[in-house]
């Protein structure tokens, strides 16, 4: 079992879409998230002064949108991007305490935060490929992939999921951990199909899951268009006639989210998920579950 963390969130302006910063205990990063409306106010703050990487976090007509970057004085450097870039809405600095961060350090930051992103698939960046990443001693990069590590959890906790995969190494039915909980969906006339995993909390769909072709999905779920697209960039699905295949295990935390990814369109979950053995559907399943729990 991993033992739990503790993040300690302070809202600057008390709005949670506000200005934040993020610290976790024992760590010795520091994140400071700044609304592109606050920049002025934000940027007189010391961290912005420091060396460190940061990511702009916005949209262009094409869907959401991110960029990573590093500077050794993050301030400047975001002053220049709010002149030369209109699509973001909001910048994250990552620095440590103490300004410990040098040029190698976060130049080697920057190489892997855009990896990570890139193979996360969630977002487009406008970075295009992931730069070299600097020369650090065996040490100093254990050190920098030890930082990273809490970064990704401390990201998406502040809703920025850059980096946050959702992909899972799972990759058959016989790969699924003991007391994990299969389900099916299926749509017989067009031969969508998925197999789905309940673990630890997650909707996990299994590899070679037959998807409505992006190409077929409404406007009217923009979200699940998004995420497909950037899937089908990263390589995670592939795009075969008449339906999309994923490639990689994804995990979803609601069944309407993966019966919505699968199907392509708006769905009830509960109702599309069913049990492979006894064909009750997820709503009934759970009911049972809940009937025999004391409560």
């Amino acid at each position: 079992m991993t033992a739990g963390r503790s993040l300690e969130l302070y809202f600057v302006d008390g709005r949670p879409d506000g200005m934040l910063t993020a610290e976790v205990f024992n760590w010795t990063g520091h994140v400071l998230r700044i609304p592109r409306t606050s920049l002025v106010e934000g940027l007189k703050r010391p961290e912005a002064a420091q060396t460190g990487v940061y990511l702009l976090i916005g949209q262009d007509d094409d869907g959401p949108l991110a960029y990573v970057g590093e500077a050794e004085t993050m301030a400047d450097r975001v002053k220049q991007h709010a002149s030369q870039k209109d699509w973001w809405e909001q910048v994250v600095m990552v620095t440590t305490a103490g300004d410990a961060l040098h040029k190698a350090h976060v130049k080697y930051l920057e190489s892997r935060l855009v990896e990570l992103a890139l193979d996360a698939g969630q977002i487009r960046l406008e970075n295009g490929n992931a730069p070299p990443r600097s020369s650090l001693n065996e040490a100093a990069t254990a050190n920098m992939e030890s930082f990273l590590s809490t970064l990704q959890m401390v990201l998406p906790a502040i809703r920025v999921d850059v980096l946050a995969s959702a992909t899972r190494p799972i990759k058959d039915a016989g790969d699924a951990p003991p007391g994990a909980t299969a389900f099916v969906m299926k749509n017989p006339k067009r031969g969508f199909f998925g197999t789905v995993d309940l673990i630890g909390g997650e909707f996990v769909l299994r590899k070679g899951a037959r998807m409505r072709p992006f190409s077929e999905i409404p406007a009217s779920v923009e979200r699940q268009r998004i995420k497909r697209h950037a899937l089908i960039d990263a390589g995670k699905i592939s795009v075969k006639e008449g339906f999309d295949e994923l490639l990689e295990p994804l995990a979803f935390n609601s069944p309407s989210g993966v019966s919505d990814f699968v199907l392509g369109t708006t769905t009830s979950g509960p109702k599309e998920l069913r049990h492979p053995e006894t064909g009750r559907t997820y709503a009934e399943w759970e009911a049972d579950q809940l009937e025999g729990t004391d409560i």
